[in-house]
């Protein structure tokens, strides 16, 4: 038996399909929301910046492990140079004082090219601070930027969802109005050709895009107003109203 449905029933289809296209759209405009795509690309620097304050911190124990050392050479050569000095004050004997004076030069300048390498060194160690203090502030403004995008992104996401809750609500009052049957007949035919309802107007088919032929005119003008009919183009539930040219 042919399905029918009053026309004014029918026509409610064309706002069922009005809201499953807005679903869709919403659907579409979750996934290129422009705050994700900020989000993605803040957090796409996360890594650069991690890596980049870990280096910088890392360089910089390294420089101040390197100077402990160095301070620890110097430390060991004076502590030398003062006890060879004490020596020298003590001793009486000739050969004694020679070898002595002998070692204490070579100390003093073994304890000169240490003070170079502690001052090459220390200077290493300030360059690295400034480093690791720019690196640390650009961590820290990035998370700022990573949690206001953060933010943005929820507060979009939220706005979405709330917007299609809002439409499903609309879409399940419209459903209850309309008789099973009919109902299962536009999921079927929008499930398959991705349109479940077209609007007949000035002859053309709003889901096609397409001004019926002749022949499909006259099949429907020669059908009943309460008849279910599908649109020859795009198979969905073409829908006649005031507007449709017949």
């Amino acid at each position: 038996m042919a399905l029918t449905a009053p026309p004014e029933t029918q026509a409610l289809l064309l706002d069922l399909q009005a809201l499953d296209t807005h679903l869709q759209q919403l659907v579409h405009r979750e996934k290129t929301l422009p705050e994700h795509e900020a989000l993605t690309a803040v957090t796409e620097e996360s890594e650069s910046v991690r890596t980049t304050l870990m280096t910088a911190r890392g360089e910089l124990e390294d420089a101040r492990t390197e100077l402990g050392r160095v301070e620890s050479d110097v430390q060991l050569v004076e502590a030398r140079i003062a006890r060879d000095d004490e020596r020298l004050q003590a001793s009486s004997s000739v050969k004694d004082i020679a070898g002595l004076e002998h070692e204490v030069a070579s100390l003093r300048v073994r304890l000169g090219d240490l003070e170079e390498i502690q001052l090459t060194v220390m200077e290493r160690v300030e360059v690295l601070e400034l480093t690791a203090e720019a690196a640390l502030a650009q961590q820290q403004d990035h998370a700022e930027r990573l949690a206001a995008a953060q933010s943005a992104f929820d507060v979009a996401l939220a706005a979405l969802r709330e917007e299609r809750e809002q439409v499903v609500a609309q879409r399940a009052s419209l459903v209850a109005r309309i008789p099973d049957e009919l109902v299962a007949l536009y999921e079927k035919q929008r499930e398959r050709y991705g349109v479940g309802a077209s609007h007949l107007r000035a002859r053309m088919s709003s889901a096609s895009g397409v001004e019926l032929t002749g022949s499909d005119l006259e099949a429907v003008r020669a059908a009943a107003p309460d008849a279910v009919l599908l649109c020859p183009d795009s198979n969905a539930i073409l829908v006649r109203t005031g507007e449709s040219g017949l």
